[in-house]
């Protein structure tokens, strides 16, 4: 996962800070120290990193932090908010123009992901309430027009493509009218990439750009590359002129040096990053959250977002009654099982929960839900609704029906037990908040935690 290294790194800094009830100027340089080798460990521009410790030493050294009640607090502060600099400071949205539609052309090199990406674009920019229109105009690579057809029939967005020419600034021109003729309201254009940047590649780039003149320009760049990957945006920035970046493979790069090198080298944001394979794996790019998580600080605020995407309304409201009667059956904890699936992987979302940011060390076995769900599924609606009915010979039975063992079985029944009695402290908003405070997740998220 991004930054695994480093979040590593610099959680053991602030663990150390805070412990501190005194910081020294000997204290502040070692610090400084771990930080600078912790940036340059996760591959990020030695000028940045330079740039970045001096602006730290900086303000620690001022006498209002030293000699305040809590120094430790107030330079992990302070790099936190340095950190939300770096990362672009303020969130970058799209651009919709009022008069549709929307043009936004995706650039890059080829295997950065571009085709997929536009997918993925779309599909979010669909939750929005938009319409896109998905525009081929890879007319080179064998096979790329057939791969968005079939990513657009996945997702059922419309894909235009015309076979029938390689004249990519007529097809993003009849693509624009069939926008117009269909309602579409956004238009998302996948051109072609390079194995490597050539003039051909931004000539064309460029005429496709006076054609159509796109609202946004975006540059789809593989984060796994590394300082590569900054090079290639300061490229095309130069030559071609981009209005924002959109990282992808971010859950296969453990540095993430790209992410915090490219905002301070370009000038441009990063506005969406893509965090696995799936069409869904596409989230909005927060500075403030990204520093949080990497500091082992949490992301409350996006499980939260990720929770109101992905939960069933209907299901959520049956929880909710289950929980005011006092219950909570297998059935009930089958169909949270299946909805927290949707929000991703158990360990990405545990990531982003304060004070575990850190799990690289620990293995957390995602087929072990698939065996949960199978020892559920493997029993009667008596069983699920009264557990306690359950006694060897039908552990043995359900063991054997779902490919598991009867050590197994009475493992997971003894969790689901801690489970029914912690949703029913879940009843109550003053166990709720106890338990988030010795998380250390900010008051704010709390009362926004429990309002969900």
């Amino acid at each position: 996962m991004a930054f695994e290294g480093l979040s590593s790194r610099l959680q053991e800094i602030t663990r150390k800070l805070k412990g501190k009830a005194r910081v020294t100027e000997n204290d502040l340089k070692e610090v400084t120290r771990e930080v600078k080798l912790a940036l340059l460990e996760a591959d990020v521009n030695y000028k940045i990193v330079k740039e970045f410790v001096k602006t730290i030493e900086e303000k620690s050294l001022g006498q209002d932090v030293l000699k305040s009640l809590t120094p430790g607090q107030q330079i992990i502060k302070i790099v936190k908010d340095e950190m939300i600099e770096l990362l672009g400071g303020e969130d970058a949205k799209l651009n919709f123009t009022p008069n549709p539609p929307t043009v936004i052309m995706l650039v890059g090199l080829q295997g950065s992901g571009k085709t997929t990406t536009a997918g993925k674009l779309a599909n979010i920019i669909r939750k929005q309430g938009k319409k896109p229109l998905l525009v081929a105009c890879d007319v080179y690579r064998p096979a790329a027009i057939k791969q968005l057809q079939v990513i657009g029939k996945q997702l059922d967005i419309p894909v235009y493509s015309n076979e029938g020419t390689k004249d990519v600034n007529l097809i993003a021109k009849q693509a624009i009218s069939v926008a117009i003729s269909k309602l579409n309201d956004v238009v998302i254009i996948d051109t072609a990439g390079r194995l490597q940047i050539d003039e051909e590649l931004m000539q064309e780039l460029k005429d496709v750009k006076k054609s159509v003149k796109p609202h946004e320009i975006l540059l789809v760049v593989d984060s796994m590359t590394g300082q590569d990957a900054v090079n290639i945006a300061e490229t095309f920035n130069e030559q071609v002129g981009i209005d924002g970046i959109i990282l992808t493979k971010l859950d296969g790069d453990t540095r993430g040096g790209a992410a915090l090198s490219v905002k301070k080298v370009t000038g441009k944001p990063i506005k969406y990053i893509a965090t696995g394979e799936k069409l869904s794996d596409i989230e909005e790019f927060h500075p403030d959250r990204m520093a949080s998580r990497i500091l082992g600080m949490g992301d409350v605020l996006s499980i939260i977002e990720k929770a109101e995407e992905n939960f069933d309304i209907e299901e959520a409201e049956k929880l909710e009654k289950t929980l005011k009667k006092n219950k909570f059956d297998l059935d009930d904890y089958l169909a949270q099982l299946r909805q927290m699936k949707k929000m991703g992987s158990f360990s990405s979302i545990l990531k982003m929960f304060p004070g575990m940011g850190n799990l690289s060390n620990v293995n957390i076995d995602e087929k072990e839900f698939v065996r949960i769900e199978a020892m559920i599924c493997s029993m009667t609606c008596e069983e699920r609704k009264d557990p306690k009915i359950l006694n060897a010979s039908r552990r043995l039975r359900i063991a054997n029906g779902s490919g598991t063992t009867v050590q197994q079985l009475n493992k997971f029944m003894k969790t689901f037990e801690m489970t029914q009695k912690m949703m029913k402290d879940l009843k109550s908003p003053k166990k709720i908040k106890n338990l988030m405070r010795k998380m250390n997740i900010d008051p704010n998220d709390i009362d926004n935690f429990i309002d969900k």
